[in-house]
């Protein structure tokens, strides 16, 4: 039943991991695509947003796939684990239950993918079916990376929200007064048109 139970748990989280990465790499089931994703992602601080946005739904999509077969492991799993991290840095504002935008999913996902880590892919997996194993080398460099990438991501993320949050809370500045225009002079009467109007007014001229 243990196996069972692995295979099972391997299955849903790397299932959906993939479809997430799927959903913004290409655009499938009802995703938002690269260009979309980009774009949200350098509105979280992480530019250039598309670099940032096809690692991320690469990380998922191998990783989901490699997880849910059970191939690769710990590293796949832990690939999942460090894109989860950034992505519950991401919701953390605005608390800790889903229905709210929070970080609910995010850190459940990376429990999961650790667990797994841990326990191995377990009996029904393809690491059983064929032979040789990861090198630890590089499972350790893979370690290294991932963790080094999502404190980065994670502090961009962070760093952009804090630069927003100064900005928005900085007094407005004072609107400059304006010019006085200098008072331009009326023209006089005309003495030609006085003179006329005299001559006009004045019977003994005619």
């Amino acid at each position: 039943m243990r196996h069972f139970g692995i295979l099972a748990l391997r299955v849903t989280v790397g299932g959906y991991l993939a479809v997430h990465g799927a959903q913004k790499l290409f655009g499938h089931f009802d995703g938002p695509g690269l260009e979309k994703a980009g774009k949200g992602f350098e509105g979280m601080g992480l530019k250039p947003g598309k670099p940032f946005a096809a690692l991320a739904a690469t990380s998922e999509l191998t990783g989901g796939v490699l997880t849910a077969v059970g191939l690769g492991f710990p590293v796949s799993p832990i690939v999942i684990a460090s894109a989860m991290a950034v992505a519950i840095t991401v919701h953390s504002e605005k608390g800790a239950m889903g229905q709210k935008g929070g970080y609910e999913l995010p850190l459940t996902d990376m429990v999961a993918a650790l667990t797994l880590a841990m326990t191995g892919p377990g009996r029904y997996s393809l690491d059983r079916i064929l032979p040789g194993r990861l090198p630890r080398r590089l499972v350790r460099l893979t370690v290294l990376g991932a963790t080094g990438l999502s404190a980065y991501s994670a502090s961009r993320v962070i760093g952009h929200r804090k630069a927003t949050a100064a900005a928005a809370s900085a007094p407005a500045e004072p609107a400059a007064p304006a010019q006085e225009q200098p008072a331009q002079e009326q023209p006089g009467p005309d003495p030609s048109s006085e003179q006329q109007a005299e001559v006009v007014a004045d019977p003994a001229a005619g």
